[in-house]
C-alpha cells in the first residue's frame, strides 16, 4: 500500500450521481431508495453545496453525532431557510450564542411553570369541545387538519401572550398569526409576512414594561430571563427570535402530530377503545387536570406512536467541524450529515411491524428494550428539543379532552381522491385535510 493510499478515507458506498437531499417531495423517496441499496450510511456526492453528504439511518450513529460528540457537528444544509423565517432562534443558533439562549429559556419549561401553562391548554380544548359538540349534534364532519391547527395556534399564542392576544386581536381585526393555518406555502412570500409580525411583538413588550400587570406566559419568562453567568438578559432582537420560534415550533408539533393521531385511531379500533377506556376510568371531569395526565399514560402512548410514524421533522442536518469517525467511516471535515426519524423510526432492526400502529411499543417497559436512540422525534442529547415535554402535555389534554366525549371516524371520500397522503416539506404534513365524522359516546 502507498502512503497516498493509507491516506484515503473510508468513506460508506453511494450512488454515482451527485444529488443535493432538500426537504422536499422529490427528496423523500430517493432518500428511502438510498437506504434500500446502501444501507445505514449512504455518501452522496454534492451538485451545489462545497462538501459530501453523509446519509445516516443508524442509532449508535445518532448517538455519536447528537451526544458523545456533538461539540464537532454545527446546523447543516437546510437550516438556512430556517434561519430567514425565525431570525436567530434556539432551533438555528450554534456554539457559545445557542448555549447562552438556553440557559436563560430553559426554565420557563420546567415542570412547575408547564403546571401553570396547563390551565390555558384547558381552556382552548374547553371551548374546542362546546364547538365539536355543536357540531356532532348538526351531524357536521370536520377538517380535523384544521382544527387541531387551529387549536394548536390557539394554545401556543395562549402561552406565549396570555390575554394580550386579546388586545392584538382587537388592534389588527382579527388573529394576525392566523396566516400560520391558512398559508401553508411557506415560501418567500410567506416568510416576509410572517417576520412582518415581529413588529406586534415588540409592541407587546413596549406596553408590558409600561404596565405593572404581572403575566405567567413564556414572553414574560424570556423578557425576565438573565444569563447566570453573566448577569445579562437578551436584547429585544433575541427575546423576538426565541418568539418567533416558538410559535413555528410549539404550532407545527402540535397541529401535525395530533392531525395524524386522529387518523391513526380511526383506523385501529382496538387501540381506540384502549384509549377510550382510559380516559373513562381515569378523568373526573371533561377537561385533563395536568396531574391527571400522568393517570392516563395510554395517551402519551398514542402520542409517541404518531411521532414515530409520523415525525413532524422527516429529515435534518448536521455538519461536521472537525474530521470524525463514526461507525467505522471516516467523517472529513466540512461533511453535512442528515439524519430522517421517518425512515429511522421504521427500521425493521428495531421496530417490529415497523408500519403498524402499535401504541404499546412505548409501554415502560417497551421502551427499556429498545436502542435509546432509534427514536428521535425532538432530536437528541443537548440540542433535543426544549418544548418537547410541554408539547406532549398539550397533545393529552386533548385526546383526554375529546376522547372522553367523541368517536372520530375517517370520511374518506371527502379526504381527496387518493386517501391520506404525505406532503413531506419542513415539517410532515398531510397533503389534503383529513376529513372525520364526530360521533357522541
Amino acid at each position: 500500500m502507498t502512503s497516498i493510499e493509507a491516506k484515503l478515507p473510508n468513506l460508506p458506498p453511494g450512488p454515482d450521481k451527485a444529488y443535493d437531499i432538500n426537504t422536499t417531495d422529490e427528496s423523500f423517496p430517493i432518500v428511502a431508495d438510498y437506504i434500500a441499496k446502501y444501507g445505514n450510511f449512504t455518501l452522496i456526492k454534492p451538485v451545489t453545496r462545497a462538501n459530501n453528504t453523509i446519509l445516516i439511518n443508524d442509532p449508535d450513529a445518532v448517538k455519536a453525532i447528537l451526544v458523545k460528540n456533538h461539540e464537532n457537528y454545527k446546523k447543516g444544509p437546510g437550516f438556512e431557510r430556517v434561519k430567514m423565517l425565525l431570525g436567530n432562534g434556539i432551533i438555528v443558533s450554534d456554539g457559545a450564542f445557542w448555549r447562552r439562549q438556553r440557559r436563560m429559556i430553559q426554565p420557563a419549561f420546567s415542570r412547575k411553570c408547564i403546571d401553570g401553562l396547563a390551565k390555558k391548554m384547558q381552556k382552548a380544548n374547553q371551548d374546542l369541545l362546546h364547538s365539536w359538540q355543536k357540531k356532532a349534534d348538526n351531524n357536521e364532519v370536520i377538517d380535523v387538519s384544521s382544527e387541531t391547527s387551529d387549536l394548536s395556534l390557539e394554545i401556543i399564542l395562549r402561552c406565549l401572550f396570555s390575554d394580550d392576544m386579546d388586545k392584538l386581536i382587537a388592534q389588527e381585526g382579527e388573529n394576525p398569526f392566523q396566516i400560520l393555518t391558512y398559508d401553508l406555502a411557506r415560501d418567500i412570500q410567506f416568510v416576509m409576512k410572517f417576520r412582518a409580525l415581529k413588529i406586534l411583538v415588540q409592541q407587546l413588550m413596549d406596553e408590558r414594561r409600561e404596565s405593572s400587570k404581572r403575566y405567567d406566559d413564556f414572553l414574560e419568562a424570556f423578557m425576565e430571563g438573565i444569563d447566570k453567568e453573566t448577569g445579562e438578559g437578551m436584547s429585544d432582537k433575541e427575546i423576538i427570535d426565541e418568539v418567533m420560534t416558538m410559535i413555528i415550533a410549539g404550532h407545527e408539533t402540535g397541529a401535525t402530530t395530533l392531525n395524524w393521531a386522529w387518523y391513526l385511531l380511526s383506523q385501529n379500533p382496538a387501540e381506540e377503545k384502549k384509549l377510550h377506556d382510559e380516559v373513562d376510568n381515569n378523568i373526573a371531569a371533561d377537561i385533563p387536570t395536568f396531574e391527571e395526565v400522568g393517570n392516563i399514560p395510554f395517551s402519551r402512548q398514542v402520542i409517541e406512536e404518531a411521532l414515530r410514524l409520523y415525525p413532524p421533522v422527516w429529515l435534518y442536518s448536521r455538519t461536521a467541524i472537525a474530521d470524525d469517525k463514526i461507525c467505522g467511516y471516516d467523517i472529513p471535515a466540512g461533511t453535512n450529515i442528515f439524519f430522517t426519524p421517518y425512515y429511522l423510526h421504521r427500521h425493521p432492526d428495531f421496530w417490529d411491524e415497523p408500519e403498524s400502529f402499535k401504541p404499546d411499543r412505548f409501554s415502560a417497559e417497551e421502551v427499556k428494550k429498545r436502542h435509546k436512540f432509534a427514536f428521535i422525534p425532538f432530536s437528541a442529547g443537548p440540542r433535543r428539543c426544549i418544548g418537547d415535554y410541554f408539547s406532549i402535555v398539550e397533545m393529552q389534554i386533548h385526546l383526554g379532552t375529546m376522547a372522553k366525549k367523541f368517536k372520530l371516524e375517517y370520511v374518506p371520500d371527502l379526504s381527496g381522491e387518493k386517501g391520506v397522503e404525505l406532503d413531506p416539506q419542513v415539517n410532515l404534513r398531510s397533503k389534503n385535510s383529513i376529513m372525520m365524522k364526530l360521533i357522541k359516546r
